[in-house]
């Protein structure tokens, strides 16, 4: 299915995103993953500026182009359920793991 390429690192890597009227927004990356069988490359965002209880997630695709990364909207059905069901898991493993 997915190959998930999550580290616990001591520092977030943070990312910033312009929003629609080009002011840059930071986002921290919450997790990248590769799906299986394609050479896309996907990653879950979150901003930093968010309520931490309540805090949206975003997805998207990605390709790194030397030091810098090229973000996509995910518009394909079948592509995004592959990124929920990836993201969901990894909710669920992350639970397991907290409650041990």
């Amino acid at each position: 299915m997915a190959e998930n390429h999550v580290g616990m690192q001591e520092e977030p890597e943070i990312i910033y995103i312009p929003d629609d009227e080009g002011n840059e927004e930071e986002f921290e990356v919450i997790m990248k993953f590769e799906v299986d069988g394609s050479d896309s490359k996907y990653m879950m965002v979150a901003p930093v500026d968010g309520d931490d209880d309540e805090s949206e997630v975003y997805a998207f695709r990605y390709e790194e182009d030397g030091d810098d990364i090229k973000l996509y909207v995910i518009e394909d059905d079948a592509e995004w359920d592959i990124v929920e069901e990836t993201f969901n898991t990894f909710l669920v493993d992350e639970d397991e793991e907290e409650s041990k």
